[in-house]
């Protein structure tokens, strides 16, 4: 029986410039499953980063519901939010966000050290999840010392660090080439696999397919779905 990790009802954001008010989520509706592995896609201002950054916990929704785990939090403080985006949901970027001057263990032990960890714990940590993701021997390299996919398993090490339910990529493989594209995602293919929620916004067809499901926002409305035919293989897979 799948439980509902993601409810969402209602959900709508405006942004105020000056005077003028400006709509760009405008009553959105969406259920995610635990363990399932979505895609959201649209172009540019259609709000699909929006709607990630609101179920990442980094924006608030101007109106609506949404529901995390049973836990509504539309009713959490900035307090409550903060745990939750710390606690629950790890982060993948573009740009890696990765601290240049710091050691790949550095970079994924910080998330450790908001959660107030112990030291010894956030090295152990860490190294656990820079060896889940093939960087096991590159524990003390530094960003420059990387190429783009390395850097790019670094990321997703620190979104794994503090053991999330839920992952969030955005744009994960835009600054990659094909060849790392592809190596990025069947780590987070396996991630899946292993029972983590990933929810990737891509504006690539062949990205997106690769989910067992793509979502596609248009003009601050979900303006449908689809299934990629890859569920059913995974099901049988777990």
């Amino acid at each position: 029986m799948m439980t509902t990790m993601i409810w969402m009802t209602g959900i709508r954001k405006t942004y105020r410039l000056g005077e003028v008010e400006v709509p760009v989520l405008k009553g959105i509706d969406l259920t995610i499953e635990e363990g399932d592995y979505v895609s959201i896609m649209g172009a540019s201002g259609s709000g699909k980063s929006t709607l990630m950054n609101i179920i990442g916990c980094l924006d608030r929704p101007s109106a609506g519901h949404y529901v995390l785990e049973g836990r509504n939090l539309t009713t959490l403080n900035n307090k409550g939010l903060a745990y939750i985006r710390n606690q629950r949901i790890g982060f993948v970027f573009q740009q890696f966000n990765l601290l240049p001057r710091s050691t790949a263990l550095e970079n994924v032990m910080l998330p450790m050290v908001y959660a107030g960890a112990s030291r010894s714990q956030r090295r152990q940590q860490a190294a656990v999840a820079l060896t889940r993701v093939g960087l096991g021997d590159r524990l003390g390299n530094r960003p420059s010392q990387l190429s783009g996919g390395q850097q790019q398993r670094v990321a997703i090490a620190r979104a794994l660090v503090n053991r999330p339910a839920l992952v969030l990529a955005d744009e994960p493989t835009g600054a990659l080439d094909s060849q790392t594209s592809h190596e990025v995602m069947t780590l987070l293919t396996e991630l899946n696999h292993q029972g983590i929620t990933v929810i990737i916004v891509t504006h690539e067809p062949d990205i997106a397919a690769q989910t067992h499901r793509v979502i596609h926002v248009q003009d601050g409305l979900l303006q449908g779905q689809e299934h990629t035919g890859n569920s059913a293989s995974l099901r049988m897979q777990k």
